[in-house]
């Protein structure tokens, strides 16, 4: 059973409490339209608007910390932040809710603070000095008193439960830690409206700086540079670095205090490792930090999905794509920054995670879908993806894997172009079909006879159909091509070569219950399914799931090993822990540490190997993963 005043009490409302903030523009717009009280009297109006500013502050820090391609050498604890750390944070701004409250009704029942001015200079000194004499020692003596057995076992251990500190990890709390903490806050500004000196500006500002330190801390980010207290050197007892704090969440009995380090030296807890790792850490901003093993290089794939990363939204990203109506209005603002992207940017670190002591990143050309069938783009973009190789090269990247349209036949040849370029490249470039055909065929029934095949004569295609008449299912292979049905026909061996029959119509698969789709098919084309069929598909987007009366299989993808460490964002719309054929197949060519380049048509010999590579590393197909 948790203690007493551990749980919030709009717990139960999940999500829903932002009615919560509804109900205060509410009684705003009612005070105003239907009472006559003027914007500035409207104080639920003021509290609407600073939850809001609030909101948006550590929204704007959260996003930051996440923006590895501006800050990944600046890094603290140099950890991903995972799922469970996400879901423990989803409802970190609950004591923004409480504060609100507490303002509503401090008003409610001092009914003349009601009544301030706009602007008062002199409440801005008063509140400072307030915020040294008690908030600042006040707030040192409650955490250090959390940090005993019986406070940080029941209520403060769920703060520091948090492996990563993000600017959220700030609000993650109990509802009695936050309780005092809302006493910490509300006392500079209650003090300076009891001695006549208060203001709303007053207000604004003490509460956004108080929450703009607060992320600062807790940002995981060294952005404070040493020769600023080489400069002023009393300077580093004023103001707490996010190293600073860092320390007290990985030392836990030292560095107590709320912004200002003088009093953790007055107390005696102020940890003597402090300030020379706030200079390592601000000396290492200027290196490149750790070599990843192995990088993933995708790319966006639409105007809405492209607001699906980490540094957009963390909450949003760590679960599956989908188009979200709230996030339409912003759609103007993802075709502004698509321009600049076209114009400006290079290939850029989106995330990452670790597995098996590994360090996998996954790398952003700057480039979406619809760009990759412009034909006058296809040469910017190649030199985005040669670029990108070549980087890895020099840093000595072991594999670097494409993604999606990054390895499209038509542009590249399937990462033939770079390989054939560069001949002399160390690290080895994969496109990971290998593994995505393994996991298709492996979906496949272990007794069919028979498969209907539509882009038969891809190179995913062509590797499924070589690889099923082998054993000795017929296949039938949409294409009006004849010559390059034949082609493909004439690889396998004799004795097969029969398997292969080239159909031109849907109609040929009319008997036929295991479809393979490689190319979109229409719900009209779909009609030629019997009941019972199965749809496999390689083809993206996936297919309309048209018919009632049949089933529809997933994209390859497979489920990470569970030892992996750090992962926090869903690869499109993947299910958490889930990743493309493709990002397996690179992964697992990591692991074994294969020499040779995957690139261009794939191997069939090697489709078995592969698989039984990844089964060996733990990977599981999405369809088994359960």
């Amino acid at each position: 059973m948790a203690a007493p005043l551990f749980a919030w009490p709009w717990e139960f409302m999940g999500s829903s409490k932002i009615v919560i903030y509804g109900v205060f523009l509410g009684k705003a717009m009612y005070s105003i339209y239907y009472q006559q009280e003027s914007m500035k009297e409207s104080w639920c109006l003021h509290i609407f608007i600073i939850c809001m500013l609030r909101l948006f502050m550590y929204q704007l820090w959260t996003s930051y910390s996440n923006m590895l391609f501006l800050n990944r050498n600046r890094i603290i604890v140099k950890k991903g932040v995972d799922f469970k750390q996400i879901d423990k944070e989803w409802h970190w701004d609950n004591f923004i809710l409480l504060q609100a409250i507490v303002a509503a009704l401090v008003l409610y029942v001092f009914r003349t603070l009601e009544k301030q001015p706009l602007w008062n200079k002199k409440g801005f000194a008063a509140a400072l000095a307030l915020h040294v004499a008690i908030s600042e020692p006040l707030f040192y003596s409650i955490h250090k008193c959390f940090h005993g057995k019986y406070l940080f076992e029941n209520y403060h251990f769920l703060h520091h439960s948090s492996p990563v500190p993000q600017p959220y990890t700030a609000g993650h709390g109990t509802f009695l830690e936050h309780l005092l903490l809302t006493v910490v806050v509300g006392v500079p500004i209650v003090g300076t409206f009891i001695i006549g000196r208060g203001s709303i500006s007053l207000i604004y500002g003490y509460v956004l700086v108080f929450d703009f330190l607060r992320c600062l801390g807790h940002s995981n980010v060294e952005i404070i540079p040493h020769q600023v207290f080489d400069v002023i050197p009393f300077l580093k007892y004023i103001l707490y670095t996010p190293t600073y704090h860092n320390l007290h969440h990985a030392e836990t009995n030292t560095n107590y205090c709320l912004f200002m380090p003088l009093f953790d030296a007055l107390g005696n807890t102020l940890n003597e490792k402090s300030w020379d790792m706030h200079r390592n850490n601000s000396l290492a901003s200027d290196k490149n930090g750790r070599v990843p093993d192995f990088v993933f290089l995708a790319h966006v794939v639409d105007m809405s999905s492209a607001m699906h990363g980490p540094f957009i939204n963390r909450s949003m990203s760590s679960m599956p794509y989908y188009t979200r109506i709230y996030m339409l209005p912003f759609l103007p603002i993802s075709f502004l920054v698509m321009l600049i992207m076209w114009a400006k940017s290079k290939t850029f670190l989106l995330s990452f995670y670790n597995l098996r002591g590994l360090l996998h990143q996954t790398w952003l050309v700057p480039r979406f879908g619809f760009q990759y069938f412009l034909p006058f783009a296809a040469e910017g973009i190649n030199k985005q993806i040669e670029e990108a190789i070549l980087r890895a090269d020099r840093m000595g990247v072991k594999v670097i894997s494409l993604a999606a349209l990054n390895k499209n036949e038509a542009l590249n040849g399937g990462g033939t172009l770079f390989v054939n370029k560069h001949p002399n490249l160390k690290v080895r470039v994969v496109h990971g079909n290998t593994l995505t055909a393994a996991v298709i065929l492996n979906d496949l029934p272990k007794d069919v006879t028979e498969v209907f095949l539509t882009g038969a004569t891809s190179k995913l295609g062509r590797a499924i159909a070589l690889y099923l008449c082998r054993k000795g299912v017929r296949v039938l292979m949409l294409t009006l091509s004849a010559e390059r049905f034949k082609n493909i026909q004439t690889e396998a061996p004799a004795e097969f070569q029969n398997n292969l029959v080239q159909v031109t119509k849907y109609q040929a698969a009319q008997n036929c219950k295991t479809w393979i789709v490689g190319k979109w098919i229409t719900p009209r084309e779909q009609k030629f399914a019997p009941p019972g069929a199965h749809f496999h598909q390689f083809v993206v987007p996936p297919v309309f799931q048209f018919r009632r009366d049949c089933t529809y299989g997933d994209l390859a993808a497979m489920r990470l090993p569970e030892d992996v460490q750090g992962l926090g964002v869903c690869e499109y719309t993947m299910e958490r822990g889930v990743v493309h054929a493709c990002h397996a197949g690179g992964v697992v060519h990591s692991l074994e540490g294969w020499t040779h380049h995957e690139v261009g048509a794939i191997d069939v010999e090697r489709i078995d190997p592969v698989w039984e590579a990844a089964m060996k590393y733990g990977f599981k197909p999405i369809s088994n993963a359960d």
